[in-house]
């Protein structure tokens, strides 16, 4: 059965930059441990979001729009201070005016928001270390517990984020 992290672990793979990879440095990545990303790859591949050592972007961006916001449905807490998600972080914060949002609670965040637990328990340690996870991760939060604009908006910065980059035709 797909656990949160492994969806975690899909997107980032599906990233244009991840080049070569290993279970290390995938689970540096997302403060997970070797065997998590291992496990995780294992089971987004019966879940048929990866196969091999590719993501299958159809079926990501499928249960990305679809299937996230009722498999890893949101829970929201009391107002806290924490890292920034979902409509309060980038890239959604600059294309949104939000007045308050969700941040991920943690003694390291310097935002005040209302409390929503992370899609996987180390993913604020995994934004903090790396932009490019963050913006995944709070672009997935928007659709988890998003109103329709948000949602909309979060699934068009993700399609931007991880349909494959087009190859310059070559000519003469």
């Amino acid at each position: 059965m797909l656990r949160p992290q492994d969806l975690a672990v899909a997107v980032v793979l599906a990233l244009p930059d991840i080049g070569a990879w290993t279970y290390a440095s995938l689970a540096a990545r997302l403060e997970l441990s070797a065997s998590e990303a291992h496990a995780a790859v294992r089971r987004a591949g019966m879940a048929g979001l990866v196969r091999g050592r590719a993501v299958d972007r159809r079926a990501l961006l499928e249960f990305l729009e679809h299937g996230v916001r009722y498999a890893f449905y949101a829970i929201r807490g009391a107002p806290t201070r924490g890292v920034p998600t979902g409509v309060l972080a980038p890239p959604l914060n600059a294309l949104m005016a939000a007045q308050e949002g969700p941040v991920w609670p943690s003694a390291e965040g310097g935002s005040r928001g209302y409390a929503l637990e992370p899609l996987y328990r180390t993913a604020p340690a995994a934004a903090q270390r790396d932009t490019r996870v963050h913006e995944v991760l709070a672009l997935i939060d928007a659709l988890r517990e998003g109103g329709v604009r948000e949602r909309e908006l979060g699934m068009r910065e993700l399609r931007l984020r991880l349909e494959r980059p087009m190859r310059p035709s070559g000519g003469g």
